[in-house]
């Protein structure tokens, strides 16, 4: 599986993407987040993102969208413009 980290997000974890396996027990988003937050550090400021928008396969997504191996992952905060 890979996992996208965009804007703020990814300069905060120091990294813009990364593979993986689909982790034993994880099987949608939420799960995936819990995951990857568990990790410690600065990946449990995943878990305290407010607002925090995921994508599964290039379509939007919510916590409890399934996950499968194979499957391309993206993380992003929320954005403002003008």
């Amino acid at each position: 599986m890979k996992i996208l980290y965009f804007a703020g997000l990814r300069e905060r974890l120091g990294v813009g993407c990364e593979e993986l396996e689909l982790p034993a027990g994880v099987s949608d988003v939420a799960g995936l987040l819990a995951f990857l937050s568990a990790r410690g550090g600065q990946w449990a400021a995943l878990a305290t993102v407010r607002n925090l928008r995921y994508a599964v396969n290039q379509e939007m997504a919510r916590p409890d969208s399934p996950l499968a191996a194979g499957d391309e992952v993206a993380f992003f905060p929320p954005v403002t413009g003008g």
